[in-house]
């Protein structure tokens, strides 16, 4: 059977906080020896949050002294590993990072467990054939959806799918979420707690040994959606699963060495993947290029341009996937994608869509990897029902701001490619 399997897949693994197995013995030698050290965090948004990533960057510095810790923050929210994949080298190998936690249990947990285990392990590869000295640490974090197997003992689907990944490369795991399913089940943590308020912690509030504050019945109130921690809640409990799992984790390798890279699991991984930015394509019509730091976007993207209706972007490609890194947002519309002369009409705006953010656009999977193929994309005038596509619970938005509504653009940044541009 081959590891990551669907087959394997199904059987769910026994739950553990922490599953040592090579350590991080580069990164506690460089904590130990001091200097400067780039910790950087990539996940989705319960990383993007200020909980657990700043609390843990807190923690190593407050006991490491003699090292002067740099985080780099590569948390975008709602994406996932198969983004990761692709805008590793601009948000996270560029900074030569020491340790790389990686976070997407959760924005994967409905994504085929294959793809996750392409895009697991070419962030994995791609990171030691950059850095063979980097560590790399998976965490993994949990949604209310996701307790009932966690409650019985058993990891989820796709943590039991990342893990697959973890023993094949000896990466050390911890699943900061199995203390806030206990408590759950003995009833002393609320996961829904939508109206309690709560601040940051800092300092001697990182105890290991400090409790969560609770509400006025006692139990600790989690998160106000189930899924996004309180700060000095939720958050402190994933801080502290990452605490308590570091001593195991450095006591089972003390030498620093370097990374060597076993065959890989699947050899289509997602090893060789190529991030351009989108003006290196044909660009025709009503093309506008943006400044990123206007919309937020200018640390994610190369460029950003902002393509109005009849706008056209074309370009070829020698490989068997191709996809742009885009923005989905409420003054967004339709597209017409042509691949080697199949049509699709794809919407650039969803039922979340009262903002602007970051998104894949699909745009040709599986082809044949030898050939070159033909991409064209052009931005149509068609009027849609945004207040239609939108949540109920956003179409307030709508009606309060319909001319945020009006326009259907589309902002592209880069070309997403597994294989090269022709």
């Amino acid at each position: 059977m081959t590891p990551g399997s669907s087959s394997e897949c199904c059987m769910l693994r026994e739950a553990h906080e922490c599953s040592p197995r090579g350590g991080l013995p580069n990164f506690f030698a460089h904590l130990e020896r001091g200097g400067n050290i780039t910790v950087a965090y990539l996940g989705g948004s319960i990383t993007a949050q200020s909980g657990w990533r700043v609390q843990s960057l807190a923690y190593f510095q407050e006991h490491y002294p003699q090292a002067t810790l740099t985080e780099v923050n590569a948390a975008i929210g709602g994406t996932g590993s198969l983004l990761g994949v692709f805008r590793l080298e601009h948000d996270v190998l560029r900074y030569e990072p020491d340790l790389v936690f990686v976070e997407f249990a959760v924005n994967d947990s409905n994504t085929n467990p294959e793809s996750v285990v392409q895009s697991m392990e070419g962030i994995v590869r791609k990171t030691w054939n950059a850095y063979a000295l980097c560590d790399i640490c998976f965490v993994y974090t949990l949604t209310g959806k996701l307790l009932p197997d966690l409650q019985n003992g058993k990891f989820p689907k796709i943590t039991t799918v990342m893990e697959t990944i973890a023993d094949h490369y000896d990466i050390p795991s911890i699943h900061m979420g199995l203390e806030v399913a206990r408590l759950e089940k003995e009833g002393q943590l609320v996961m829904r707690a939508a109206n309690s308020v709560m601040t940051r912690v800092s300092g001697k509030e990182l105890d290991v040994n400090a409790h969560a504050g609770v509400d006025e019945n006692g139990k600790i109130p989690f998160a106000p959606d189930a899924v996004h921690p309180y700060s000095d809640t939720g958050h402190k409990l994933y801080t502290q699963a990452i605490i308590r799992s570091l001593p195991p984790i450095k006591a089972v390798a003390t030498n620093p060495v370097p990374h060597a890279l076993p065959a890989p699991i699947d050899p289509n991984n997602l090893e060789q993947t190529v991030m351009a930015p989108i003006d290196q394509a044909r660009m025709t019509g009503p093309w506008r290029q943006l400044d990123g730091d206007l919309m937020g976007f200018a640390k994610r993207l190369p460029c950003l341009w902002r393509g109005e209706p009849g706008a056209r972007l074309s370009f070829q490609f020698t490989g068997s996937t191709a996809m742009i890194y885009h923005l989905l947002g409420p003054d967004c519309g339709k597209l017409e994608v042509t691949v080697d002369g199949t049509v699709s009409h794809p919407l650039c705006i969803d039922p979340y869509c009262t903002y602007h953010r970051l998104a894949i656009l699909p745009v040709a999977n599986n082809l044949n990897s030898g050939k070159t193929h033909k991409v064209e994309i052009k931005v149509l005038a068609d009027k849609l029902d945004k207040k239609e596509i939108l949540f109920e619970r956003n179409r307030a938005h709508f009606e309060a701001n319909p001319h945020h509504y009006t326009a259907t653009n589309w902002y592209a940044g880069a070309i997403f490619l597994v294989g090269t541009l022709s």
